[in-house]
C-alpha cells in the first residue's frame, strides 16, 4: 500500500508513518522538513502548504491512502483534497474531541453538538484569544474532508495524546513526578480522565487505512477516576513511585493557590476545570468496537517516561508544577 502522510516529522504524524513503514507499506512523507526526520524508511517530499503551488510535488501522483493532521488550517485541508481527491482510495483526518460545543456531559459520543464550522486559516497562537477557535476549524476541516471523499473518509477525534514525542507535557508529568518519590500533591477531584497512546493511535489509523475503515469515532481510552488513574501510574513507575506519597489538596485550595488546571504553567495536568467534566469522559465503546486497541497503562507509562527522561526530567517543563512551586503547597499552613 502507498501511503502518504502530512508531516510525519512529529508526533502523530510520526507515530503514523513509522508505523506504516514498519508493515512494509511505501510511505511517503509530504512536509517542510524543518522540525525533524522523517522515521527510517520514508520517503521526504518537500512541500509547503502556505504556498500557493506547494503541494505541486503530489499532483498526479496516486496513493491507497492519506493521513491528514493539519492543526488549524481549513485552507490546508482543502487544497490537499483539490489536489489528491481523485487519486486517493481512503483518507484519514485526525481532528479533535475539542469539535465539541459542550464539554460539561460525560458520556458524550459523536453524536454530539459540535462547534459552528470556521472555514478559516489559523495558528495555535489564535487560540489563545478564542478558545473554541480550534475546534472550529476542525469541525469545518471534518465536513470538507466528509463531503470529498463521501465512504472514504476516515475522522478520528483524540482526546489527550500521551507517549513518546508528546510535546505538551501533560500525561507525562505525572510518570516523571512520581519518579522523584516523596510528598506528590494531586488534585482531590471527583472527575474521570481518558488517554490514548499515541503508538495506538497510529496503529489503528494505519489499519483503518488497510482496511478502508470509514465513519468518525472518538479516538481515546475508556475512561477512569482521575485519582485511580494516577494512583496506576504511580504503580505502574515503581520503585521511588510506588512509594510516593500522594497529598489530595481540594480544587478550591488549588486554585486559590494559583495553580492552574489541565496543563501550561504552575498547573496539575489533567485536572479539568469546572464545566469540562465530560471532556475526559467520552463514549470509547464504538472507537473500541471499530479496532482500538490500547495498550496497558504500565505500557503507556513506561513510554511516557522514557520519553520523559530522554528529555530530561529536571528539565524546565511546559505543564506542572515546580518542585519549589509544590513544595509550597505542601508547607504547612498557619
Amino acid at each position: 500500500m502507498r501511503v502518504l502522510v502530512f508531516g510525519g516529522t512529529l508526533f502523530v504524524s510520526q507515530a503514523v508513518a513509522a508505523e506504516a513503514v514498519a508493515r512494509g507499506h511505501d510511505v511517503v512523507c509530504a512536509a517542510r522538513g524543518k522540525s525533524g526526520r522523517v522515521p527510517d524508511g520514508a520517503t521526504l517530499v518537500p512541500v509547503d502548504r502556505d504556498a500557493h503551488d506547494g503541494l505541486s510535488a503530489l499532483v498526479g501522483e496516486r496513493f491507497d491512502a492519506v493521513v491528514d493532521t493539519s492543526i488549524m488550517s481549513h485552507r490546508w485541508t482543502a487544497d490537499a483534497l483539490a489536489a489528491l481527491v481523485s487519486n486517493a482510495g481512503h483518507w484519514t483526518f485526525v481532528s479533535s474531541i475539542s469539535v465539541y460545543s459542550d464539554h460539561s456531559v460525560p458520556g458524550q459520543g459523536t453524536d454530539a453538538p459540535v462547534h459552528e464550522p470556521r472555514p478559516v486559516h489559523a495558528t495555535l497562537a489564535d487560540r489563545d484569544d478564542d478558545p473554541d477557535l480550534y475546534g472550529a476549524v476542525k469541525v469545518a476541516s471534518e465536513n470538507t474532508v466528509r463531503d470529498a471523499m463521501t465512504n472514504r473518509a476516515f475522522v478520528v477525534r483524540p482526546g489527550l495524546v500521551t507517549g513518546p514525542g508528546d510535546h505538551t507535557d501533560r500525561f507525562g508529568y505525572w510518570p516523571a513526578r512520581f519518579a522523584r518519590g516523596g510528598q506528590v500533591v494531586v488534585p482531590d477531584a471527583q472527575q474521570q480522565m481518558q488517554y490514548i497512546d499515541v503508538r495506538d493511535l497510529a496503529e489503528w489509523i494505519v489499519t483503518a487505512a488497510e482496511q478502508r475503515l470509514a465513519g468518525t469515532f472518538d479516538g481515546i481510552g475508556a475512561p477512569a477516576p482521575l485519582s485511580e488513574l494516577l494512583a496506576g501510574i504511580a504503580g505502574a513507575v515503581g520503585g521511588s513511585g510506588a512509594d510516593a506519597e500522594m497529598v489530595p489538596i481540594a480544587p478550591e485550595v488549588l486554585t486559590e493557590a494559583e495553580v492552574a488546571p489541565w496543563g501550561g504553567p504552575r498547573s496539575l495536568p489533567l485536572w479539568l476545570p469546572p464545566g469540562y467534566e465530560g471532556m475526559g469522559a467520552h463514549d470509547a465503546e464504538p472507537a473500541l468496537a471499530a479496532g482500538l486497541r490500547p495498550r496497558p497503562l504500565a505500557d503507556a507509562v513506561a513510554g511516557a517516561l522514557a520519553h520523559e527522561r530522554a528529555l530530561g526530567l529536571d528539565r524546565e517543563r511546559k505543564s506542572g508544577l515546580t518542585p519549589a512551586e509544590e513544595a509550597q503547597l505542601l508547607a504547612p499552613r498557619a
